[in-house]
């Protein structure tokens, strides 16, 4: 069960206007912490990934479940299980063995699938399966909804990241 902390920073995120799949962002973080903290573990970081989904889409998130034949059909069918019960369309039957069954085996799996070397091997194949025109529309749309300030703030970033990093600046114009 996410805590308030997360539901709360989920709403604003839909406050602000922003997608559905940066709300259900700020569940994922919160499952990534969970495992580096040890409080469970994850088979793989794209089980990290799919527990806060899962979690994202029961909170209420209005997250629709993938398309047929993007996944597996047992992971669709939960996808729209836990959609429906966000949405209200479905009572969610209380399984106290299942849940328990469930929490003992996320226990025993590895903490190191929440590391940063394991999410950023995970974005890399995620980015791979996209076209370039694809990413290219993604960083321009998450600089437009950034804002003036925010924009200002990441470019200040940047060019301290490249002069830590001994790479040259780019020149306006």
């Amino acid at each position: 069960m996410p805590d308030k902390k997360t539901i709360e920073k989920a709403r604003k995120d839909k406050r602000e206007g922003k997608s559905a799949s940066t709300q259900a962002g700020e569940f994922v973080h919160a499952e990534i912490d969970k495992v580096r903290q040890g409080e469970h573990g994850a088979r793989s970081t794209k089980q990290a990934i799919a527990i806060g989904l899962s979690e994202a889409r029961r909170a209420g998130v209005d997250l629709p479940p993938p398309k047929k034949g993007d996944v597996k059909e047992s992971t669709r069918k939960s996808a729209k299980y836990a959609y429906e019960a966000g949405q209200g369309e479905r009572k969610p039957k209380r399984r106290p063995k299942v849940a328990k069954a469930v929490s003992k085996v996320l226990e025993g799996e590895p903490k190191s699938t929440a590391s940063r070397k394991a999410l950023s091997r995970q974005a890399e194949s995620a980015a791979s399966g996209r076209t370039a025109a694809e990413r290219s529309a993604a960083a321009r749309k998450a600089a437009q909804t950034k804002g003036a300030a925010g924009r200002s703030a990441a470019a200040r970033k940047a060019a301290r990241t490249r002069a830590e990093r001994g790479q040259p600046q780019p020149q306006d114009g």
